[in-house]
C-alpha cells in the first residue's frame, strides 16, 4: 500500500507526532525552566515569575487545542 507508513496515513501519523512529540518537548520545557529557577536560586516569587513568563507559549500552544476541540474542528 503507498502512502502509508506501518498502516498508518501520513496526516494520522503527523497528528501522532503533533501530540505526543510536542507534549514530550512541552514537558521538557517545563523542566528546564524548573532546573533554571533552582539553579539561578530565585525563590518562590522569582520562580512563579519564570513560569509564568517562560511558559506564555505553552499556554497559547494547549489554549489553540482547547479551542479547536471545542469548536470540533
Amino acid at each position: 500500500m503507498q502512502g502509508s507508513l506501518f498502516g498508518y496515513t501520513e496526516a494520522q501519523v503527523a497528528q501522532f507526532g503533533l501530540t505526543f512529540g510536542v507534549g514530550a518537548f512541552i514537558l521538557y520545557m517545563l523542566f528546564i525552566v524548573f532546573n533554571l529557577a533552582r539553579e539561578s536560586k530565585a525563590g518562590k516569587f522569582g520562580t512563579f515569575v519564570l513560569f509564568l513568563v517562560l511558559s506564555l507559549g505553552i499556554l497559547g500552544f494547549v489554549a489553540k487545542n482547547v479551542i479547536q476541540w471545542l469548536l470540533g474542528i
